[in-house]
């Protein structure tokens, strides 16, 4: 291997130059943060004498916990050192039997598909409304969630996403309101949410709207490394003992102290001087929007969509940049900003970029955001609409993504399989996942057919450049689906 061609040279290099981060991690490159941790193999250490153990905590683990519990205000806080997925995946199993059935937003993250795929669940969907003007994904409707659970009474638990990756929050309180009547637990996704609980300003943490399990990963939105999250439960609905032995089997037996003490001191910082940091950081996000109000084709999503589309409130720390009225794609945007700004989103779709923002974010990264922006709608101004590109941003925009349930995804991920061609497989039942990562939720899961429109999307995605993945084969040209006879 050559000298340049190696990862840890790749990085430092990256990270002494000039490109600016509107993705994750929350600590944003920012090295200030850093310097507590000092050299990070003086503090890598294993399960030693008097430093405990994440999988039998009884000293210095468990009140770090116990203080992020109060911090939280939940009955129990657990430390994620292998992401929100694994948080996720031990909720799902702690919540139903194996075989049972689940209701599942149609949104969520690809690692609860696995926890349904990895426990032999039946799903059934409840889909988020679709703001059309944007392109982009509202809330779930609590009376959507009390109608399925008068549909399905066998249900055993409920999984929400919210936020969304888009900053979209639903009416938890509502959806918690009709799944405790059935007895049963809440489970929500909070991932994107992890800073909310700092913020005044900022939309209320699940944890307090009822949720029984709200799983955050800390490192999305908080000064913190990559991979870490937390978990928070109430006690009620869920099985503590099956939730902890669960949280063992998901992850690592060797969990990393570097990951544990930064989830602490995160805990820490954020308690402290950080309520005010969120303060300062909320009022130069409103200039900011002040600033792009003056959009003129590119559109920004903010408060005016709450009351509507199942919208209970908004991240106004997320920037969705809407690309729907302009002559270039969501992928186009992000290519600008990258090539010509050196600024890097955290996503792009068809129709819209998404730039997260967080307390760690310096003032010139943010102006740099928003002058690129505004000069970038000034050239957009010039330019004629692409007939073309319209068209087919509005046969994607008539996807419902509400597929045809063959089988169960453990039916469809085990059955016997062939590879065609994606643009002859309409009719044919996927045998694999088909989604953009980010964000990974899926197009298509295993057992469900593809639909002409389904196929039509994955095409259309592929042609305007968009991650496209899940499918065996990398170079995206065929797709699983089930073998017949």
């Amino acid at each position: 291997m050559k000298q340049e061609d190696r990862l840890l040279v790749r990085l430092k290099e990256y990270g002494e130059s000039d490109f600016y981060p509107f993705h994750m991690p929350g600590h944003k490159r920012n090295s200030l943060l850093g310097k507590e941790y000092g050299t990070p193999f003086s503090i890598d250490i294993t399960e030693i004498n008097e430093f405990d153990n994440l999988h039998n905590p009884g000293g210095i683990l468990r009140k770090s916990m116990e203080w992020a519990s109060k911090v939280y205000g939940s009955d129990k806080t657990y430390y994620l050192v292998n992401g929100s997925s694994c948080g996720l995946l031990s909720a799902i199993f702690a919540a139903t039997a194996c075989g049972g059935k689940i209701l599942m937003s149609r949104n969520c993250h690809k690692a609860a598909y696995n926890g349904v795929f990895l426990n032999h669940l039946q799903v059934k969907y409840v889909y988020p409304q679709v703001i059309d003007e944007l392109g982009i994904q509202g809330g779930i409707l609590a009376s959507d969630v009390e109608k399925l659970l008068d549909e399905e009474p066998d249900i055993q638990a409920v999984v929400i996403v919210s936020p969304t990756y888009d900053g979209i929050v639903s009416d938890i309180e509502g959806i918690a309101e009709a799944v405790h009547k059935r007895k049963i637990p809440l489970i929500v996704d909070e991932a994107h949410g992890a800073h909310f609980a700092f913020g005044e300003d900022f939309p209320k943490s699940a944890l307090e709207l009822g949720a029984d399990i709200v799983v955050q990963s800390i490192h999305k939105t908080l000064p913190c490394f990559t991979q870490t999250a937390i978990l928070h439960m109430k006690r009620g609905y869920i099985k503590e003992e099956e939730l902890e032995r669960y949280l063992r089997v998901f992850q690592s037996s060797s969990p990393s102290y570097i990951f544990m003490a930064g989830i602490e001191n995160c805990i820490y910082h954020m308690n402290l001087e950080g309520r005010q940091e969120m303060k300062n950081f909320a009022q130069f996000l409103e200039g900011m929007r002040e600033r792009l109000s003056s959009l003129s084709k590119l559109k920004l999503a903010g408060r005016e969509l709450i009351g509507e589309y199942g919208v209970e409130d908004i991240d106004l720390s997320k920037f969705v940049v809407v690309t729907k009225d302009t002559s270039i794609n969501g992928s186009e945007l992000s290519r600008i900003l990258r090539d010509h700004y050196h600024l890097e989103m955290e996503m792009c779709s068809a129709n819209y970029i998404v730039a997260i923002t967080s307390v760690a974010d310096t003032r010139e990264g943010l102006d740099r955001l928003v002058n690129a922006l505004l000069e970038i709608d000034r050239e957009l101004c010039g330019r004629e609409e692409n007939p073309e590109k319209e068209s087919n941003m509005e046969w994607s925009m008539k996807v419902t993504s509400k597929p045809e349930v063959e089988m169960t995804i453990f039916e469809g991920v085990t059955s016997p399989k062939e590879f065609i061609p994606i643009e002859n497989s309409v009719g044919k039942i996927a045998g694999e996942f088909v989604f953009i990562y980010p964000p990974g939720i899926p197009i298509v899961a295993p057992g469900e057919m593809l639909l002409p429109s389904l196929v039509h999307t994955i095409l259309a995605y592929q042609e305007m450049g968009l991650p496209v993945q899940g499918m065996r084969d990398t170079s995206g040209k065929t797709i699983q689906v089930i073998k017949k006879g």
